[in-house]
């Protein structure tokens, strides 16, 4: 189904289309390279020579809220000299340890309001950001925000 466009444009959005990925086993630990689109990377379950599958997650929505929200501030014409988002996400203790709260900072350095932040932030949460939309059922999430003029 086609979303809405954005007010002014006058159309419709073409749908996204599905996100694939292929993983292939390297022979070694818990290790897969992956490619999706035209990126490569590497997985691994040991944290060493790449990400894990929850950090990938825990990435991902720090990511996605992220650049919604600089996206955001931006349009609004706010000067935003640097921008840095940390994310801290606690997981169960017992099998299958999923991540069950995610907590982000976001660093943002210029001379942008509160309120220009803060409805950014509700608009990432609330509307635009598929990863914590895809997750939001089974996760606490918390944010705050740092302005350095």
């Amino acid at each position: 189904m086609a979303e809405p466009a954005s007010a002014g444009s006058g159309g419709v959005r073409p749908p996204k289309p599905p996100v694939t990925a292929e993983l292939v086993w390297t022979g070694e630990g818990l290790q897969f390279g992956v490619t999706s689109a035209k990126i490569a990377t590497v997985v691994d379950g040991q944290s060493t020579a790449g990400a894990s599958p929850v950090q990938m997650l825990v990435i991902g929505l720090a990511a996605c809220m992220a650049m919604d929200v600089l996206d955001i501030v931006q349009k609004g014409r706010h000067p935003v000299t640097a921008f840095r988002t940390s994310i801290v996400g606690e997981r169960q203790q017992h099998v299958p340890h999923r991540l069950t709260k995610a907590s982000i900072h976001f660093h943002i350095h210029g001379t942008v309001p509160f309120a220009v932040v803060e409805r950014a932030i509700a608009l990432s949460r609330d509307k635009y950001c598929s990863v914590w939309q895809s997750l939001k059922e089974d996760i606490i999430l918390d944010t705050a925000y740092t302005i350095v003029p």
